[in-house]
């Protein structure tokens, strides 16, 4: 209890300090007010002056915010509420303003952003989809634009040139699965001007919740094309059709896992011929076994994935929205594609990879809104350091949240569903209905058809309608199905005369594993103090009932001696356990994103050693041979270590160290065993790096003057870098899919990761060094070299991770894929085609 009153008095404070702030910008409305319009658009310069002079930004807040405000008045018609500058007080002190919907999240954060841009560090707003990105970019940009400030839009489509041009302004919009995709791509470019981002300042993050918690499960990946069959996709898929399941395979339905029993073994030996499925030599076989096995029993069509145009589609579970371009990794989208009969496409292989969770946490300064954080605030706190902040609404809430019903069958929750918007739709009053899955907004609909109930449906089938379904949906008599969080963004406002009829009414047909879900299809109704109403139908069959809360209920029934087909249960103790339920599978979730934030720190290290010495390689404007010759030092010193470790002088292996010399450092015959005999170790270094040193200086003698020489360096060390990470990063990938199995033999798979992953990255440096040695020394030095991207491939989102670091038991979370044609000129800004730059073989 002590605890909870910490915390709450905290709030309370935290709210008096807001509370002052929100005084001191209002005592500046009259003098701004007062301003003609060319003495307020001269503020925004009076205010980069005087940050310039050393004024902080916390001491300019006050006076900005209150520019902005009386900007906004003027250009949008609209005047932020004090809520909104609380919320966005919170935004600029790095943290996450909870605000309920409709309180005018978009609005609120325009304030902290004009504010941080004074900086000119640049500000990034980013948002969940494109559409959002491009409206607010458009309606806010009137604004700043007023204010004499730059505003940028980052979208996929755009070049180079273009997404240069957007991240140099003031303030850049974007989505963060661009933004992640661009830094990746900028650390793969060849010559610094081919970079599109600048040092990452300040990010507010629209929809915070769902952008660094729901999606910080796939990481994002930019990966090249690796040579597979198809055949075996096709033979697995018709071999794993024709197994019954119980007999010769069982699904486990709470973890979702699916496994072979020794029949279906046994069958599977006969099938393909073999001795024993897990040998060794049948590896890929098995794997693809696997595959076909979750393809036809775990993933579901029209719930995971939609078949559309001879094309897998995946659904996001999240938003119930079709994932454009993306796949799932590891060979399951292939699998799936041979269940479905449609063209198998090919496999990918990892070049470049991030999590969102490490990506955001590179700001400076980080912060985020959404009307649902509260449930997530230890996530936030421990990962990205942000605390959240529930801004009080402008107008008292007057929604009434039912208790949910519970039914014992799903037949029975919808009979009582479609009887509630039958007699809702009589009177007039606007209906929402809150579906988990495409399959079930489809079912509803047939049953509403029946009843001759016109509504429309939004699922992943027709998002791109959604702006327009959403905002006729508070229209009188209007009837709207729509997936779990559809409309995330944008306002459903009331039509005339439907607040006398008690506003929007909300209903939910399941309840989603995460309470936020929940909270935000809620959030839909109700907003600045209209009336509405929230109920909740669950039925014992539902999924999550199904998985974490039947017993329990089912006891509860028998309990409460219900047994008819359409009894039904409406109890604030029901509604604990469901939420008991949903604290449990969150709190899988978390564990599941910390242990793939653990896994990812392994490779944040590497990547921002091997990032951050390449930048300054790409960015050289000096002759690099200090950096050839450490290089050059450590190969000899590695070489000549591992051929002298016996202690007696006379077993040492120089005739090893005569071989490497020849192969790696000076031209043939350019040493003997005799030159090294008698020598101590020291004696072999500093005699090969002399010998190494003079070819040195002969060879860039025939380059003309220092320019074609640093040119030349450059060539050299990003070539043999690019590869090795490349190479490096897949092993890393491949390491991580077998560590799960340590944990058998007693060993923490994690701490297997971190240590196994230490030896490849050094081992991946030596090689490095000793490949940079070889390629320079006896590479023959031309004039007109050219670098060349070595790392080319697609942008994708790969496959969550389970908490042993093995594939996880979970649905596997969608790929993004950005495809290239081979002859369209190249994103990586050469001019050239893709097939002569990225797309040319290594």
């Amino acid at each position: 209890m002590n605890f909870l009153k910490k915390i709450i008095e905290s709030d309370k404070r935290e709210l008096k300090r807001l509370e002052k702030i929100a005084d001191q910008i209002e005592s500046y409305a009259t003098a701004m007010e007062q301003l003609t319009d060319d003495q307020l658009k001269d503020k925004t310069n009076e205010f980069k002056e005087r940050y310039q002079k050393g004024e902080t930004l916390d001491e300019l807040l006050p006076e900005a915010f209150a520019t902005v405000r009386e900007a906004a008045r003027r250009v949008l018609g609209l005047y932020p509420y004090r809520v909104q500058m609380m919320g966005g007080v919170v935004l600029h002190d790095g943290n996450i303003s909870e605000m309920k919907t409709g309180e005018g999240k978009t609005l609120t954060a325009t304030m902290p952003v004009y504010l941080n841009a004074i900086s000119g560090e640049g500000v990034h707003v980013v948002t969940v989809n494109e559409y959002l990105a491009t409206r607010d970019a458009s309606e806010m940009g009137e604004l700043y634009n007023f204010l004499g400030l730059s505003v940028g839009l980052n979208l996929n489509s755009r070049s180079t040139d273009e997404k240069r041009a957007a991240y140099a302004c003031d303030i850049t919009y974007s989505t963060n699965n661009e933004l992640g995709f661009d830094y990746l791509r900028d650390n793969m470019v060849v010559y610094k001007e081919q970079m599109v981002q600048r040092p990452l300042n300040f990010a507010v993050v629209d929809e915070v919740d769902s952008i660094l918690i729901d999606e910080a499960r796939t990481p994002l990946i930019i990966s090249g094309q690796a040579e597979k069959s198809t055949a075996l996709y096709n033979r697995a898929d018709s071999f794993i059709k024709r197994l019954t399941e119980e007999e010769d395979y069982k699904i486990d339905v709470q973890s979702k896992t699916i496994a072979l029993t020794e029949q279906g073994i046994s069958k599977a030996e006969e099938t393909f011929g073999l001795e024993n499925l897990y040998d060794v030599d049948n590896t890929a076989l098995t794997h693809h076994l696997d595959n076909a096995l979750r393809a036809n029993y775990i993933m579901l069509r029209d719930i995971d994935y939609v078949v559309q145009e001879g094309k897998v589609m995946i659904v996001d579970q999240f938003t119930g929205r079709i994932m454009d371009g993306r796949r799932y990794s590891d060979g399951l989208h292939q699998a799936i594609e041979a269940k479905e009969g449609v063209e198998i496409e090919d496999e990918t292989k990892t070049m470049a990879n991030i999590t969102f969770q490490n990506y955001f946490r590179m700001y400076k300064k980080l912060a985020g809104m959404t009307g649902t954080a509260k449930t997530e605030e230890e996530e936030f706190r421990e990962i990205y350091n942000m605390e959240v902040i529930q801004i009080p609404t402008n107008r008292p809430i007057q929604r009434d949240d039912r208790p949910d019903l519970l039914y014992p069958t799903m037949e029975s929750k919808f009979k009582a569903v479609v009887a509630d918007i039958k007699e809702r739709h009589r009177k007039g009053q606007p209906v929402l209905v809150g579906t988990v899955a495409v399959e079930t907004s489809e079912y509803l609909s047939q049953l509403l058809n029946k009843e001759k109930i016109p509504h429309e449906v939004l699922n992943a089938k027709n998002h791109f309608k959604e702006a327009e379904i959403i905002l006729n949906a508070g229209q009188k008599g209007a009837v709207t199905i729509a997936t779990n969080m559809a409309g995330r963004g944008t306002d459903i406002k009331l039509g005339f005369g439907v607040v006398e009829l008690g506003g929007l009414a909300v209903i939910g047909t399941e309840r989603h594993e995460s309470r936020r879900i929940d909270n935000q299809l809620r959030g839909r109704s109700g907003r600045q103090g209209d009336p509405g109403v929230t109920q909740f139908y669950l039925s014992l069959e539902d999924d999550l009932m199904r998985r974490f809360g039947s017993d329990r209920v089912k006891a509860l029934l028998e309990k409460m001696k219900v047994e008819e087909e359409d009894a039904v249960i409406q109890s604030k103790m029901l509604s604990k356990q469901v939420e008991g339920a949903q604290r449990r599978v969150e709190g899988n979730n978390y564990d599941t994103r910390k242990n793939i934030l653990q896994y990812d720190d392994v490779m944040r290290e590497q990547r921002e050693v091997i990032y951050g010495q390449r930048y300054q390689i790409i960015s050289a404007e000096e002759d690099l041979t200090p950096v050839l010759m450490s290089m050059m030092e450590r190969t000899i010193h590695r070489n000549v270590a591992d051929h002298t470790q016996l202690e007696e002088t006379k077993d040492w292996n120089l005739e090893g160290i005569v071989d490497f010399a020849h192969a790696c450092l000076l031209p043939e015959n350019a040493l003997s065993v005799e030159e090294l005999t008698g020598k101590t170790r020291e004696e072999i270094e500093s005699l090969l790096m002399d010998k190494t040193k003079e070819l040195y200086q002969e060879k860039i003698t025939h380059l003309n003057g220092p320019e074609q020489l640093l040119e030349f360096q450059k060539v050299v060390i990003l070539r043999v870098v690019d590869t090795k990470w490349t190479d490096h990063i897949d092993a890393m990938d491949q390491l991580r899919e077998s560590i799960g199995l340590r944990a058998y033999g007693q060993n923490n798979p994690l701490v297997e990761y971190q240590q196994e992953g230490y030896e490849m990255f050094n081992a991946m440096v030596a090689m490095i060094d000793y490949d940079v040695t070889r390629l320079f020394m006896k590479a023959q030095i031309r004039q007109n070299v050219q670098r060349e991207q070595v790392a080319q491939g697609d942008a994708v989102h790969p496959t969550e991770q389970s908490a042993d670091g093995v594939k996880g038991s979970e649905k596997q979370q969608p790929i993004r894929v950005e495809k290239v044609g081979r002859n369209d000129l190249c994103p990586c800004g050469s001019g050239k085609k893709y097939k002569n730059c990225h797309g040319k073989p290594v």
